[in-house]
């Protein structure tokens, strides 16, 4: 029984800059580790078929695996959108991204597909490690900065460090990259760039999940629908991109089986038999967490933004993900075939909330909701202009004597203070 991944370009943070996996599936690896797919039906002499135990262990965690990054990276988005670091500013999807970027998608795929045709596997996907290799270190290494902080000591020396590449003189001078760190990040740096040694050596599934765990987390975090509609319109679209390439031509299949890279979250149906040497995975494309993700986060902030202390939205799609997760996984089982994730997940993430929107009279705030105006709150709005009367004289005389007078202290009690 063979896996299908589906791959798709999602734009913005080097987390999720390149294609990413689309289907859950089962599979017999090549090696420990790859994602490297065989024909229907190979590799079933050559190992046994996976025990009932090993299957609902593997499916289980993959679940697990796939909420994980959902729920804390709607929980970051959040903080994100409110940052003032430069660095740490998401990217959002327009309505217009999200029309286009099922053809990006597709584009993209057929490229991948005719490369691996003419050019050798070899080489390319030599490239194509070197590449998540970097991306993977980055990637990882902003997931673990928040948590890593809580383990440095207080006297630990923490130096700020600013990467600022500009292009142009003068007035014209724009930039390029600005990038803040400090020590500790480097710290983090260092953490991970062990584990990227260790998949770049050994292509081990653990290596594998760690970076797709970071690169769904930075996506969802990272990436922003600026309003349902968008969010609407970007699963609408890659609901039927999915369903086509998988049913309708080989092409994700093909793909699917050249592609070494960790795009994808992998876990051994035979853990229970061969530890972690184990070679029999069930695997779900990082397309089915980062796609769903960023709508799921959008409800998030939605929530918040009605300022009811309740996350009726975020848990109602939270639940709708898990069941949709869960139908893929069944159908999957039923059929022995590999399924489109998001022809359930889609439905049921869309649906879900529009039916709790509709039962509590919430349809026209949920659509009417902008996310892009929430991304810099710190900046100042002029709501209405003051009315200034009198001569220009006067004028300068009551802004001089405003300077002229010192500002008196208010003095706090104890307690205030």
């Amino acid at each position: 029984r063979c896996a299908v991944t589906h791959f798709r370009p999602v734009r913005g943070d080097v987390s999720v800059r390149t294609a990413v996996g689309a289907a859950a599936m089962e599979e017999p690896a090549a090696h420990n580790g790859s994602a490297a797919g065989a024909a229907p039906g190979a590799g079933a002499a050559a190992r046994p078929p996976a025990t009932p135990e090993g299957m609902a262990l593997a499916y289980g965690s993959l679940v697990l695996m796939a909420l994980l990054p959902i729920f804390f990276g709607a929980l970051r988005s959040v903080s994100c959108a409110k940052s003032k670091n430069s660095s740490e500013m998401p990217e959002t999807i327009t309505s217009r991204d999200a029309a286009r970027f099922p053809i990006v998608a597709s584009c993209t795929l057929l490229g991948l597909y005719l490369f691996f045709k003419i050019f050798s596997q070899e080489y390319i996907n030599l490239l194509l490690s070197m590449y998540f290799f970097v991306l993977g270190i980055l990637a990882l290494s902003h997931t673990i900065s928040p948590m890593m902080n809580r383990f440095f000591p207080a006297n630990f020396p923490n130096k700020q460090y600013q990467l600022l590449f500009t292009q142009g003189s003068g007035e014209s001078k724009e930039e390029i990259v600005n990038y803040e760190f400090d020590t500790k990040d480097l710290v983090c740096l260092a953490l991970s760039s062990v584990v990227g040694v260790w998949y770049l050596l050994r292509k081990h599934w653990i290596a594998n999940n760690l970076f797709g765990l970071a690169f769904s987390l930075n996506g969802v975090e990272l990436l922003h629908l600026n309003n349902v509609s968008t969010g609407c319109i970007l699963l609408g679209g890659l609901f039927i991109y999915d369903v086509f390439w998988v049913f309708g031509t080989n092409v994700m299949v093909t793909v699917a089986k050249s592609f070494e890279a960790p795009i994808k979250l992998v876990f051994p149906q035979d853990l229970l038999e061969k530890g972690l040497e184990a070679d029999n995975f069930a695997m779900l494309g990082l397309g089915d967490i980062v796609i769903p993700g960023i709508f799921i986060a959008l409800l998030l902030r939605f929530d918040i933004s009605l300022k009811k202390n309740t996350h009726t939205y975020f848990y109602t799609s939270f639940v709708a993900y898990i069941f949709g997760l869960g139908l893929t996984i069944f159908i999957m089982h039923i059929f022995k075939h590999a399924q489109p994730a998001l022809l359930y997940l889609v439905p049921a993430c869309i649906g879900f909330p529009l039916l709790v929107a509709l039962a509590k009279g919430e349809v026209t705030e949920m659509f009417s909701y902008e996310s892009s105006a929430e991304i810099l709150p710190h900046t100042p709005r002029l709501t209405h202009f003051p009315t200034v009367s009198g001569s220009p004289a006067s004028l300068a005389d009551s802004m001089q004597q405003k300077l002229s007078c010192p500002r008196r202290r208010r003095q706090q009690s104890p307690s205030a203070m």
